[in-house]
């Protein structure tokens, strides 16, 4: 069977991506993967732009990633921006500059294929059955949330109320305070309206979360056993008790104090607590005894489609 090496570079607000696979027609391997904390958000999001620091570290990383991938002789590049450049005044005059200088092409793609791909990337990792799941992927701009099951989407949307946004307009104080909390919570009840009727119309029974910060709550569960994650699985469960018992631990203390929580890493420290309390929020209206958290997202949702033969993706 032909394989073909290919490169997914997943430009999000607040991490950057790279992933370098063998692909065949019935899976892949991973010949290379990288995350860098970018913060491509950092200093603008709130006003719509891409600051003059953030576009800086982003073409050391994607120049950082160029000889990665030209270290492979990788001719396949597929490189996807997100919230952060989409709703960006100068977004396109920045692509045009990756364009020129580093010979990449940045698709920028809406938040509907954003959410398409994550449902892709999920249900590649074995982490849906014949159930309707709510999955959600908590990106630094957005978030994303999909209903369906592992044979169709139901309902999909994205939402601009990412951990960036969330940290600027909500987390004044560290610790974050009660009512900072509250008014979070108000926030996140008037913005996802529609997908509270989503939820009462397709009735999801299980909560799938996607990468970012499920990983990181998953290293802190896994830490706080003594046990480690097999290398090679996709797929873990947080239960809720013990996202609950993290969800406290993250609330009371300061940054100083939560980087020294075991499993916890420092790309994550800022975000986690906005991302946390709507994790929280969710739970509300999806009651579950554990929240399923897989390991795939919007990269290999993409490699998805290179498996089937969807070339363009």
């Amino acid at each position: 069977m032909s394989t073909r090496k290919a490169a997914l570079i997943d430009m999000g607000t607040n991490t950057f991506h790279l992933l370098l696979v063998e692909v065949n027609g019935i899976g892949f391997k991973t010949i290379y993967k990288e995350k860098i904390p970018v913060k491509l958000g950092q200093g603008g999001i709130s006003q719509n732009q891409l600051a003059p620091e953030a576009q800086k570290r982003a073409f050391h990383t994607l120049k950082h990633f160029k000889n990665l991938i030209d270290g492979e002789h990788i001719d396949q590049v597929f490189a996807f921006a997100t919230s952060a450049v989409r709703n960006a005044e100068n977004g396109p005059e920045f692509v045009k500059q990756v364009w020129e200088d580093l010979g990449i092409h940045i698709n920028v793609i809406s938040g509907e294929e954003e959410a398409q791909l994550i449902y892709e990337g999920i249900n590649l990792s074995g982490s849906l059955n014949g159930h309707t799941n709510l999955m959600m992927d908590i990106g630094g701009g957005s978030v994303e949330f999909i209903i369906g099951t592992s044979q169709e989407v139901f309902w999909k949307r994205s939402f601009e109320i990412g951990g960036q946004r969330l940290l600027d307009a909500f987390h004044y104080h560290d610790p974050i305070l009660p009512d900072e909390v509250e008014k979070l919570e108000a926030y996140c009840l008037e913005k996802l309206k529609p997908l509270i009727e989503a939820i009462g119309k397709f009735k999801p029974t299980g909560l799938v979360g996607a990468s970012g910060t499920f990983d990181t709550l998953t290293d802190i569960y896994f830490e706080s056993m003594l046990q480690c994650k097999l290398t090679g699985q996709h797929v873990f469960e947080l239960p809720k008790a013990e996202f609950e018992r993290i969800f406290e631990l993250l609330k009371t203390k300061n940054r100083e104090e939560r980087m020294k929580i075991p499993g916890m890493i420092a790309m994550r420290v800022d975000m986690i607590v906005v991302a946390s309390c709507l994790i929280e929020f969710i739970l509300r209206y999806v009651p579950v005894e554990a929240i399923v958290c897989s390991h795939y997202s919007l990269k290999e949702g993409a490699v998805s489609r290179l498996i089937s033969g969807k070339v363009t993706v």
